[in-house]
């Protein structure tokens, strides 16, 4: 699994590759037909379905998808970089089609005036994120809608991310609420600068197979902040917490602002955790706001963390 992560860091420390001379960065893999700018590419195709093929480079690029079903593809993977600019104040992609597919894409350097800035915002449609990358910004992924939306985010990478200095309220590396589900699996987290890791406002979730690191992360909170409850399974993790978190009480923590969503047998199991060197404190592994009954297993916890508590 890291292997596959860490196989996009060689691309992004060397220098990107370019388009061929006169080639348009921005094809439309169906038609052939090429863009210079990505949001021309995207408006093309309405409502239909394509896949739009991103050439390597650095882009100070943004769009906006408002119809269609449309998958955004680096043709290598980490090579494709969109630096800090956003649409509408709120992120490089904003995403209210159909659906979305993000595939192999970097963003990184995403600020704005309410302390939002995203690689994607979402609004609308289902969403898929794969092999991505998202750098340095004061959110990674935002968004939702109130209905039975599906995201997926697999093999992605988020460090750098999160804020709580900026604005009166905090940011985060993930931070999506809908009336369907999130998965999140093979992806790493590390380095925040504020807020939670991951915080969700969802009926039905299922983390898996991911790492969190937060040996370098600052003003950090929770790693998974689910926040108004929630059920599904959160698996064969490893979370390393860090010595600069402004709270540091708890790994996972349910149903902290409401019990909108029942967390009846949400199924911890099969997690690894450890502390910083002289940690000092005792935080909870997983802290129960909530009080639903939860199905808490076997995890691989360290010295000082405590199982469970509820609150």
């Amino acid at each position: 699994m890291r292997r596959a992560l860490f196989a996009l860091l060689p691309l992004l420390a060397a220098a990107p590759l370019q388009a061929e001379p006169g080639a348009a960065p921005f094809t439309v893999q169906e038609t052939g037909q090429g863009f210079a700018n990505l949001d021309d590419a995207v408006q093309s195709i309405r409502m239909g379905t394509a896949t739009i093929l991103i050439a390597p480079g650095v882009y100070h690029q943004c769009t906006v998808q408002a119809g269609g079903n449309i998958t955004f593809k680096a043709a290598q993977p980490g090579t494709a970089i969109f630096d800090g600019e956003t649409c509408e104040g709120k992120a490089a992609f904003v995403l209210r089609g159909l659906s979305s597919v993000v595939d192999g894409i970097v963003f990184r350097n995403m600020r704005v005036s309410d302390g939002n800035g995203a690689g994607i915002r979402t609004e609308m449609g289902n969403l898929t994120v794969r092999n991505s990358m998202f750098l340095d910004s004061q959110e990674g992924i935002l968004g939702g809608q109130p209905t039975g939306q599906q995201i997926v985010i697999d093999r992605s990478t988020f460090s750098g991310l999160g804020q709580c200095d900026e604005t009166v309220d905090c940011s985060h590396s993930i931070y999506l609420a809908n009336k369907g589900s999130v998965t999140i699996t093979r992806s790493r987290f590390e380095r925040g600068t504020g807020g939670h890791y991951v915080k969700l406002r969802v009926p039905n979730l299922s983390i898996t197979d991911n790492s969190f690191d937060d040996s370098q992360g600052r003003k950090t909170n929770y790693m998974i902040d689910l926040s108004e409850g929630g059920t599904g399974l959160i698996a064969r993790n490893t979370f390393a917490d860090g010595p600069n978190k402004e709270n540091w009480t708890g790994f996972i923590v349910v149903a902290a602002e409401g019990r909108t969503y029942s967390s009846t047998g949400l199924k911890v199991v099969g997690n690894t955790a450890t502390l910083a060197p002289n940690f000092g404190k005792s935080p909870a592994f997983v802290a129960n706001v909530g009080r639903d009954r939860l199905d808490v297993g076997e995890n691989q916890l360290a010295q000082g963390i405590r199982k469970y508590e509820e609150r």
